[in-house]
């Protein structure tokens, strides 16, 4: 991680920027994990992380530049009023196209996850896919509530595990294809929605160009 991560949006009260794939969020066996180097790179003291994605996952990440912005994107992330907007492409047809997969989660085996049959603190997606070319999907995946792996879990229940994600029995890939695309949401009454398309990973160039991505 020596080079320069990328800001896509920058406020008084916090920064977004585009995570690359393979970085993770904690410090790992890192010598200088990734706050602490956005820190250093905008040269100042400490910056908040409010949330998270998977170290498998690029694409928009929120820190905040104050401890205040930081309580006060707990209380957006908290009951969900940040909408998050993923990309994620698979190389198996779905069992459907689009709709919404509501389900508990339990822990499985080899630090994996699997949906259940009951419905009591149930994790929620709503999904619609469309067919990039032959044996190429492209699904949109708009998670209501934020469960660890959640939306790697509902792709494989799909029958259309995440391309590269080998955890959860997706094909062989130079990388997971799973992004996070697009963040809306409203902060002391200003609107943002902050979009960033993926960059690496071979099978992206595919759809960034595509006409049917344009108006997400």
């Amino acid at each position: 991680m020596t080079e320069k991560l990328t800001i896509c949006f920058q406020h008084h009260d916090f920064v977004v920027i585009d995570k690359p794939v393979g970085v993770s969020v904690h410090k790992d066996e890192e010598a200088v994990g990734l706050t602490e180097k956005l820190a250093e790179q905008l040269q100042v003291e400490q910056v908040w992380l409010v949330h998270r994605l998977d170290k498998v996952t690029s694409g928009l990440l929120i820190f905040t530049l104050n401890k205040q912005a930081a309580v006060n994107f707990y209380h957006l992330f908290e009951p969900h009023k940040i909408e998050k907007t993923y990309w994620a492409l698979s190389n198996q047809k779905p069992k459907k196209k689009q709709g919404k997969i509501i389900s508990d989660m339990q822990k499985s085996r080899n630090g994996a996850w699997k949906l259940c049959h009951s419905k009591q603190n149930p994790a929620v997606t709503q999904f619609n896919s469309h067919s990039v070319e032959p044996n190429l999907r492209h699904f949109i995946l708009q998670p209501k509530t934020g469960k660890t792996h959640q939306l790697r879990v509902a792709m494989k229940s799909l029958g259309s595990p995440i391309l590269g994600d080998q955890l959860y029995t997706g094909s062989e890939a130079d990388r997971v294809y799973l992004h996070a695309y697009q963040l809306k949401f409203e902060y002391q009454g200003e609107s943002f929605c902050i979009q960033s398309p993926p960059t690496s990973g071979q099978f992206w160039a595919k759809i960034c160009n595509a006409e049917s991505v344009k108006n997400i």
